[in-house]
């Protein structure tokens, strides 16, 4: 398989060295004593470059700086700190292309989805330059004469993030775009899967923080181990708010930890997205939209397609037509550099080996494979982590159906009568981040999208569950973990909310007009 970009030259001009420093407190970086770790990327199983992780020692004298430093950028005026997050979004244009290449070499995305991912943090930049102007409060009327009743937010404090592999950057910018402009500062714990990709967006960044001397502290990154940064982290009180993506255990572990403490979490967790295809869909549209659902990133997004629902009378056409799908995308799978390429690797053994785990319970219990489900070998397929995407049918009631398999494998299940029995299907799983409807009909459309629909925080109709835009909230309910990043107004959980009143006149008058007098 051929390899059309340059690494080497990749990796020199986002300043990845043969050995990497894992801590930074903005344009500072500190040479630490812990562990040195290796980046393997799962092209092809071979070293990319080395990072040295931080102490305990460290990880204390980045949360200090990163209090000392809020006391100063809680105190710059939002728009301002907009214009820096502006000059962070024009330094990501310059570097789209390298950050890119560099996500997928160390997490296996096609180029494509790398150039998406940095895209996606291009564009929440942007967002949140015009939010830094629209950091509102309510005015409220009070029942007092001369009174005045309003509402206001005010800077949180230090913002933990802990970033998953499979959007090793874009993540980050959700956060750290809106907890900048919020007055925040952000202490960041990439995965240990992906920490080059943290680095170099570290030093992307490195020049507007100092041209615009920001002080350090505000955006920080902590490269460690569980053992360094783990429950103390999730326990420390200086920290205010964690944002977490991660499995579903990681969250309720997370979750327990600084609900403890009573502090603030959004929790980004599993997905068992489904996609819903009733009689009168546009089937080639259908066909299109949830392959790419299901096999794009290799099965690993959170909003990955893991369920497909058919109505009955059109069951046979829509499976034949999804496995004819799959047969045209072997040949697309590959070094995910090349362009050629459709579909990638999947992060690591682990994968490999939860995606075969999955295909044979599902066939334990009763359900059929399709299509697919083998593991990749020969010239080009060393590092053992290419796979067939999988098609199989199944029951919602399968165990492993119930689960989410943080791989390429979709389950085709079948449904009769009306859109809301393809509800009530699709619904009865734990988790509940995004689902889609396939439908030319207005009233399943508004159906799928109302109270009585689906419970899934993105719902969308004719399109699939991957590939939301950054305007909107993301998350999801139920096991996913109910935190909201990126669009909307979540802002707002980066800030602390305050009810204000403001007595004006020459009396005291007491609230429900009650009297106490002395």
């Amino acid at each position: 398989m051929s390899n059309p970009i340059d690494v080497a030259q990749i990796l020199d001009k986002l300043g990845i060295k043969e050995l990497n420093a894992g801590v930074s407190t903005g344009t500072q970086w500190f040479e630490t004593e812990g562990a040195v770790t290796s980046s393997v990327s799962p092209i092809d199983g071979k070293e990319i470059a080395k990072v040295k992780n931080a102490t305990m020692d460290d990880y204390e004298m980045v949360v200090k700086k990163a209090q000392e430093a809020f006391k100063v950028w809680r105190q710059v005026p939002a728009p301002i700190r907009g214009e820096v997050v502006r000059q962070i979004g024009n330094a990501l244009r310059e570097y789209k292309e390298p950050l890119g290449a560099l996500v997928t070499l160390e997490m296996g995305k096609i180029y494509q989805e790398g150039l998406g991912e940095v895209q996606e943090m291009i564009d929440i930049c942007d967002f949140a330059v015009g939010q830094s102007r629209l950091i509102n409060g309510v005015s409220l009327q009070s029942e007092r004469v001369d009174h005045r009743l309003f509402e206001q937010y005010h800077p949180l404090g230090i913002v933990g993030l802990v970033t998953s592999y499979n959007f090793p950057v874009a993540v980050w910018a959700w956060n750290s775009a809106l907890a900048a402009i919020a007055g925040d500062v952000v202490v960041w714990k990439p995965s240990s899967k992906t920490p080059l990709t943290a680095i170099a967006t570290q030093k992307i960044i490195h020049d507007v923080l100092k041209a615009n001397d920001i002080p350090e502290g505000v955006f920080n990154l902590v490269i460690a181990k569980s053992s360094v940064m783990g429950d103390n982290f999730l326990a420390d009180k200086r920290i205010p708010l964690l944002s977490v993506t991660g499995s579903t255990a990681v969250g309720k572990r997370v979750g327990g930890i600084v609900g403890k403490r009573l502090g603030k979490t959004i929790l980004e967790l599993g997905g068992n997205n489904a996609v819903t295809i009733t009689p009168s869909a546009d089937i080639p549209m259908a066909i299109m939209s949830t392959v790419f659902g299901t096999v794009g990133t290799a099965g690993q997004r959170c909003t990955s397609t893991r369920r497909i629902i058919i109505h009955e009378d059109i069951y046979d056409e829509v499976r034949d037509k999804f496995v004819n799908a799959y047969k045209n995308i072997v040949p697309k799978i590959g070094n995910p550099l090349d362009e050629q390429y459709l579909v990638g690797p999947v992060i690591d053994q682990s994968a490999v080996d939860a995606f075969l785990h999955a295909k044979k319970e599902v066939v334990r219990e009763g359900g059929k494979v399709l299509f697919g489900g083998d593991v990749l070998t020969g010239e080009g397929y060393e590092s053992g982590n290419y796979v067939v995407p999988c098609i199989a049918e199944a029951e919602n009631h399968f165990e492993i159906v119930q689960e989410e398999t943080f791989a390429p494998i979709v389950y085709l299940i079948k449904y009769s009568g009306d859109v809301t029995n393809a509800i009530d299907i699709q619904n009865d799983v734990p988790q509940g981040l995004s689902s889609c409807c396939f439908t030319l009909d207005m009233r399943e459309a508004e159906t799928f999208v109302s109270y009585a629909g689906s419970d899934c925080g993105i719902a969308n109709v004719n399109l699939g569950t991957s590939g939301a835009e950054i305007g909107g909230a993301f998350g999801g309910e139920k096991d996913t973990g109910g935190g909201r990043e990126s669009g909307s107004d979540s802002w707002k959980i980066y800030m602390r909310r305050q009810t204000n009143t403001v007595n004006y006149s020459t009396d005291l008058p007491l609230a429900q007009g009650i009297k106490f007098d002395i």
